[in-house]
């Protein structure tokens, strides 16, 4: 029997980058904008704060764009400090890009296994969704769902009874699926 998981988040990630008023690394969302008109341009920041001093910064959305190319409810959003819309924007890779910033998603997310009822399985077969762009180690996530130690998951890989169709060392941030056999 196919068992799904869900990695969903519980909060905005930290946005990694540094302060240029006290040299911290990690900022936190504010869930605000800022909306600066020129004529027929119009540029849209979304305003993050320092966790260690308070300083605010601004991360670039859209920079003198043509304000009849923009779509009437992203304007919209964007000046009513839409909460999923700041969601929407940090896992936006062109945003991250744009801004050279990176994401912490450390307690940001949780496992969602829908009970406990597999862990009595010989033969678990099981397909992880993620909510977001999540950043998981597989490997982290099987031993959490199964109640299994981390080393006792890797010798189950090595030994070729965890398997999948992805490499399961590393980082993923996409869904996979594997089979345990007990």
């Amino acid at each position: 029997m196919l068992k799904t998981w869900a990695v969903v988040p519980t909060c905005l990630p930290l946005v990694l980058r540094r302060c240029h008023a006290c040299a911290s690394e990690r900022f936190r969302a504010s869930g605000k904008f800022r909306v600066n008109a020129h004529h027929k341009l119009i540029d849209a920041w979304l305003l993050v704060l320092c966790t260690t001093c308070g300083e605010t910064s601004k991360l670039t959305v859209l920079e003198r764009v043509n304000v009849r190319s923009i779509r009437p409810e992203l304007l919209d959003r964007l000046h009513g400090n839409h909460p999923g819309l700041t969601a929407e924007l940090l896992q936006d890779p062109g945003v991250q890009r744009r801004n050279r910033i990176a994401l912490d998603w450390d307690n940001a997310w949780r496992l969602d296994t829908g009970g406990s009822d597999h862990l009595d399985c010989e033969v678990i077969d099981v397909a992880v969704r993620c909510a977001a762009r999540i950043p998981v180690r597989p490997v982290r996530l099987i031993a959490e769902g199964c109640g299994l130690p981390r080393a006792e998951v890797e010798r189950l890989l090595r030994e070729g009874r965890l398997v999948s169709g992805v490499r399961l060392s590393g980082k993923l941030t996409g869904d996979f699926t594997f089979t345990l056999k007990r």
